[in-house]
């Protein structure tokens, strides 16, 4: 979920609309919200630390903010004990060196009774060991790079001056931000043997978390939610929901949801690899597909209009959305495809809404994707059993299972999702 900045101008260029966004009555936001609350308490391990590994303070050029109590509100939201790594954003007052937001940073974490861990921002071009040296003695536990920001590439002698570092002194810690989609085959590969490497889930399309779970073991990687551009609720359902997805149990999700990321800053060892949980290779369902590909588009669209992002271009996403869920004959996730509606048709109405209200419909369009990318196809898809008269009646075989050995007992339930639900009517 993007927080959003949203200028209300009756001459926005949007494009045409399928439809007229339809209307949903008020309870009905309350009611996407709670059965999605619900479904989390369900995934959500018992009595396990919850630590996001990713989360923002300050300004960043983009026009974005968050300030300390607004994080530490985001926190409790998903649990009062809830604690979080954090580091600058790209601040407007970054030079010399990112000193000035280090030091508030590292103020804030100071101020947060223990909920907040502060990480150092560096630039590789400005002076970077120096910082780091300074922060580090200051009380910070690890340091956050961003290669596009500070304009750095793999190839940059800086850049593979770091990965040697982390090469050759293997209790050196890598967290690679955002499922590592700048190039995720390329870090699951070359670091395969590092010891101390973690993938942060901070990404808003779940099919790169899912994917890290065919690409690396499962106790390397760490739940974050890169707010304020999420918060931590929504990234922790999109987190756990492909966690089971991959066949998870609740002690294995407790190493995500905190478990990990807690022992790499208490220094202890990281529990032992095993290999990735899901076939780089699965079975889909074309509607869900179909479901996720339109989010998103719909979440390009909103952000490709600059910054700040405007949530209405992506109306259109929403709305092809819309049309699959009210296809008769989906081939199996009916009950999937109508609680995804029922989120959607709230965000339809909130992207034309208020500031904070645009923000909530990005919450629901990454929501709604989650859901689509990460239902369990070996609970919720048989194929069509041939008829007698057809050869492949005679040598027709179940489905592939993905997953199924991986899943003891783990079921993605749709115990709180809307019931007998009839998606609304476009005029």
């Amino acid at each position: 979920m993007s927080t959003v900045h949203v200028t209300r101008n009756a001459a926005r260029e949007t494009g045409p609309l399928l439809v007229k966004p339809s209307t949903v009555p008020e309870a009905s936001f309350e009611a996407a919200d709670t059965s999605v609350a619900a479904e989390l308490r369900d995934l959500m391990p018992c009595g396990g630390a919850i630590l996001d590994a990713h989360t923002h303070l300050g300004t960043d050029e983009d026009g974005h903010s968050l300030a300390l109590d607004r994080l530490i509100r985001y926190l409790d939201e998903v649990d009062p004990s809830a604690r979080a790594i954090v580091f600058p954003l790209h601040d407007p007052d970054r030079r010399p060196a990112y000193r000035v937001p280090n030091d508030r940073v590292l103020q804030s974490a100071a101020e947060s009774e223990g909920r907040l861990f502060a990480f150092c921002r560096l630039d590789p071009a400005d002076d970077p060991v120096a910082e780091a040296t300074r922060c580090l003695a200051l009380g910070a536990r690890g340091i956050k790079l961003h290669p596009r920001a500070q304009s750095f590439g793999f190839g940059d002698a800086a850049a593979d001056a770091i990965f040697q570092v982390a090469l050759r002194y293997p209790d050196v810690s890598l967290v690679l931000a955002h499922a590592a989609i700048a190039d995720q085959g390329m870090f699951a590969t070359v670091l395969a043997d590092h010891p101390r490497v973690v993938y942060d889930t901070s990404c808003f399309s779940t099919l790169d978390v899912v994917e890290l779970f065919a690409r690396v073991p499962a106790e390397r990687i760490v739940f974050g939610s890169d707010a304020p551009y999420g918060r931590p609720a929504a990234g922790l359902f999109q987190t756990m929901r492909a966690a089971a997805y991959a066949g998870l149990d609740q002690t294995e999700r407790a190493l995500i949801a905190g478990g990990t990321i807690t022992a790499l800053l208490d220094g202890r060892p990281l529990a032992a690899p095993t290999p990735p949980r899901l076939p780089q290779v699965r079975p889909t369902s074309g509607s869900l597909a179909r479901v996720t590909g339109y989010l998103l588009m719909s979440f390009a669209a909103a952000v490709s209009a600059g910054s700040p992002p405007d949530p209405a271009r992506g109306l259109i996403g929403i709305q092809l959305a819309r049309a699959v869920c009210r296809d008769p004959d989906p081939g199996g996730p009916q009950s999937a495809l109508a609680w995804i509606d029922t989120l959607l048709a709230a965000a339809e109405q909130l992207t034309l809404g208020t500031c904070a209200q645009a923000s909530h419909a990005f919450e629901l369009v990454m929501t709604a994707s989650a859901i689509a990318a990460t239902e369990p196809i070996d609970h919720a898809i048989q194929a069509p059993a041939p008829t007698p008269e057809t050869p492949e009646a005679q040598t027709h075989a179940p489905p592939h299972e993905p997953n199924s050995r991986n899943r003891p007992g783990v079921v993605l339930r749709p115990s709180h999702r809307p019931q007998n639900h009839r998606p609304a009517t476009h005029a």
